[in-house]
């Protein structure tokens, strides 16, 4: 994979709009200011790509404008990272309008979660390392305040070049849903157990792949699925999802697709962010193990789930293709090599 470089104080940061274009609507450009000021706290100079604050319906009717803007973005040599405002639902329409030259020649930090990870599936294809990870308007310009465990994780893995390292799990964490256009919201948070072990032993390496559940049906421009066999080999496999859709049904159609396509039998490793319900994960650990461990014969695969990452908060961020070790008798998972140089 190739890595980008890292970011210094006074390097600029591009955001876009690549799938909903909430943030340049009148009732939220408050929490876009609210994400550029803390950004600019950490010394970074922030502008918006040329189409990405056109609002709503302009972006939902043009997606080769919001193309336009990734594909600006990577060629712009004054932008040195690009930071989605937000996921939704539309970025697969973005492929056509893609330049993969832009993107190949020109390296950067690329970080977003949620429908973000369908740019990141097409950057991982190009061979370049993105990362699953912190949006302006629900990470960093979350209410009260950008959560300091997903600030420190920011700081680690784009200003440091040195491996990223174990990832110790946050003291509280929150599901509760982003109101953009309420000021006085503050989330709820709850204290946090810590990541479970659901089944396997040992510890086991791998690159870093992996997303939400709507991965598996996600197709390029010409319509063939992007995601491939080969991507899933050697893995550790990350996944999480939004509340809406993750109960324990889903969960379970969603690792039976991965097991009858060969899949599941590939990777070295499953880490699992958290699910809706703070009260109790068992109800996924026993539907997971039903079908990883008991139709699939694969007991051995080690799994480990209520991790910080993806649609809750606090979260850490994962590069696209990075060495990992997974750890469940230990209960510990590390991102042993660096994302940026």
């Amino acid at each position: 994979m190739i890595k980008p470089n890292k970011l210094q104080r006074g390097d600029t940061v591009a955001t876009i709009s690549p799938s909903w274009g909430c943030a340049g609507t009148s009732r939220v450009k408050w929490q876009y200011r609210l994400g550029c000021e803390r950004l600019n706290e950490l010394g970074l100079n922030v502008v918006a790509a040329p189409n990405s604050m056109k609002g709503t319906s302009y972006l939902a009717q043009n997606p080769q404008a919001r193309a336009e803007d990734i594909n600006w973005a990577f060629e712009n040599k004054e932008v040195k990272a690009i930071i989605s405002n937000i996921g939704g639902n539309d970025a697969e329409r973005l492929f056509p309008y893609l330049s993969k030259k832009a993107i190949k020649d020109n390296p950067k930090i690329f970080c977003g979660y949620s429908d973000v990870m369908a740019l990141h599936l097409f950057c991982y294809r190009l061979g370049i390392m993105t990362f699953y990870g912190d949006n302006l308007l629900t990470t960093i310009a979350e209410n009260p305040k950008w959560h300091p465990y997903s600030k420190h994780w920011f700081e680690k893995t784009f200003f440091d070049p040195s491996g990223i390292g174990e990832i110790f799990s946050a003291d509280e964490w929150s599901y509760d849903p982003n109101k953009h256009t309420d000021k006085s919201y503050k989330k709820t948070f709850v204290s946090n157990e810590g990541v479970k072990r659901i089944q396997g032993k040992g510890a086991v390496r791998g690159k870093l792949f992996g997303g939400h559940g709507e991965l598996i049906s996600i197709k390029d421009a010409d319509g063939q699925p992007l995601v491939r066999e080969e991507n899933f080999k050697d893995s550790i496999f990350f996944f999480e999802d939004i509340p809406e859709c993750c109960d324990v049904d889903y969960i379970k159609r969603f690792f039976d697709y991965l097991g009858k396509k060969g899949y599941l039998q590939l990777l070295n490793g499953i880490i699992i962010g958290k699910m809706p319900s703070p009260m109790s994960f068992e109800p996924y650990i026993n539907a997971i193990k039903e079908i990883i461990s008991e139709k699939y014969g694969l007991p051995d695969l080690p799994v480990m789930c209520d991790m910080n990452f993806g649609h809750s908060s606090p979260i850490f961020i994962l590069p696209y293709g990075a060495e990992a070790e997974l750890d469940v008798d230990n209960l510990s998972f590390a991102i042993t090599e660096s994302g940026v140089v």
